[in-house]
């Protein structure tokens, strides 16, 4: 699959605010600064789809963006506020939790989240966390690890080794996962090949 159109659409406060539930949509999330606008850009072949910020959690709400594919195939990409240490209170964190746990269980429409994790560092709890809610959410998701050009080959293996260790204390399968790099744009041909599957059995 190739992307030849994206457009952003709107930035939503809640599930009642987003677009029509009328194609497959394909959400991404990760901890504040994993790279997730870097991403979702190199993915779209835009660089200045997504909003990049030096400073954690500047995305705050669901933002849709239209994207149409080479066969005319219209799906809707979703950039999620991050989790972590981003500055803010502890009120508004809650009320970001509430909003993502709300639309990741109601969105009718929504095909695969993509769960961003930062391969420079080894596990982090956070992640595994997140993605165990996942499961018990029953929300289909594959993992994408970010930053891979900013350590070594080794250290990156063995982090993601380490990772899926410890997810297999929890988890009997290892979902998909996807290997990448925004800066040398390692892993875009893979995502967008997995995408054009996911949407076209929607």
């Amino acid at each position: 699959m190739e992307i030849v159109f994206s457009k952003y659409l709107i930035s939503s406060p809640s599930i009642v605010n987003c677009p029509p539930a009328d194609r497959p949509e394909i959400a991404f999330i990760g901890r504040s600064n994993v790279g997730k606008s870097s991403l979702i850009n190199m993915i779209c072949n835009f660089a200045n789809l997504a909003k990049i910020s030096s400073a954690p959690g500047k995305t705050q709400m669901i933002n849709h963006f239209e994207i149409v594919n080479e066969n005319k195939k219209n799906w809707y990409l979703v950039d999620l506020p991050g989790f972590g240490f981003a500055k803010v209170s502890i009120r508004q964190r809650r009320k970001w939790e509430k909003m993502i746990e709300e639309y990741l269980c109601k969105r009718e429409n929504l095909a695969n989240i993509f769960i961003l994790i930062d391969s420079r560092h080894s596990p982090q709890q956070i992640d595994l966390d997140f993605i165990n809610k996942l499961g018990g959410w029953n929300v289909p998701f594959a993992l994408v690890f970010t930053k891979t050009d900013k350590s070594t080959q080794s250290i990156v293996s063995k982090n993601i080794k380490d990772f899926f260790m410890e997810m297999k204390k929890n988890w009997e399968e290892i979902p998909p996962y996807f290997i990448t790099s925004s800066v040398k744009r390692t892993g875009r041909r893979e995502l967008l090949e997995y995408i054009g599957k996911i949407c076209s059995e929607e």
